[in-house]
């Protein structure tokens, strides 16, 4: 009787086993598991692949795209090949072309009322390529990327030191709050420095300027509202 017992409950343990669905891996929810190296390569991959099935869906050329978003046909070919990630305004931009929330593009999420990012599970974006990151780039990483349908995009930002000063134009408006380090905000003429506990906020169809103002990283809180589709 007990050899009995033994053997069904090993059977349904086994059968257990096989019921159990595979693990589901999605960009950004499931790659907790992976080397950061692997989880910075899956994600770039995931980015330029879903700008591309965008594009193509709706039957467009790199060439129509271009005149849509003011991006350079060499720069798109480097997004879609994941070759670089793609500034956030540029994202608002492609979403605005391609009739998308720009929260797609980073992760389409899932319909449900509340989601959670841990601190140690955000993933940072890098805005370009990993070897000129450091020289010429930022990171942002998404606050909400489980949530469908966002109307607003916050993102943890970190502004690295560097020279160049490129303005950007596009739809919607953004908040940003200082966290650590200082940061240069420029919207049209006017020029504001700002440090740990302060806050701007601007139209950002207006040519604006964000960077950080000292020779060691700046992080900040940054929520962008890019208007309806």
């Amino acid at each position: 009787m007990k050899k009995e017992e033994k053997r069904i409950k090993t059977a349904g343990k086994a059968s257990s086993a096989r019921r159990k669905p595979a693990r589901h891996e999605d960009f950004l929810t499931d790659s907790s598991r992976l080397a950061p190296a692997e989880v910075a390569k899956k994600e770039r991959g995931a980015l330029g692949e879903r700008i591309r099935t965008a594009r193509e869906t709706r039957g467009l050329t790199l060439e129509d795209i271009s005149s849509r978003t003011g991006i350079d046909v060499p720069t798109l070919r480097h997004l879609e090949s994941s070759e670089m990630a793609p500034p956030l305004g540029q994202l608002i931009r492609l979403g605005k072309a391609l009739d998308m929330k720009m929260g797609y593009f980073i992760s389409p999420g899932l319909d449900k009322p509340m989601t959670v990012v841990h601190k140690d599970k955000r993933r940072a974006v890098a805005r370009y390529g990993q070897k000129k990151q450091e020289q010429y780039g930022y990171f942002y990483e998404s606050l909400a990327p489980e949530k469908a349908n966002r109307m607003m995009e916050p993102f943890i930002v970190t502004l690295l030191p560097t020279a160049a000063e490129e303005f950007s134009a596009h739809d919607g408006q953004e908040f940003l709050f200082v966290l650590e380090g200082e940061m240069k905000v420029q919207v049209g003429d006017q020029v504001e420095f700002l440090r740990p506990g302060d806050a701007v906020y601007y139209d950002s169809n207006q040519p604006h300027l964000v960077k950080s103002a000292t020779r060691t990283k700046t992080t900040i809180l940054a929520v962008l509202y890019t208007g309806s589709k």
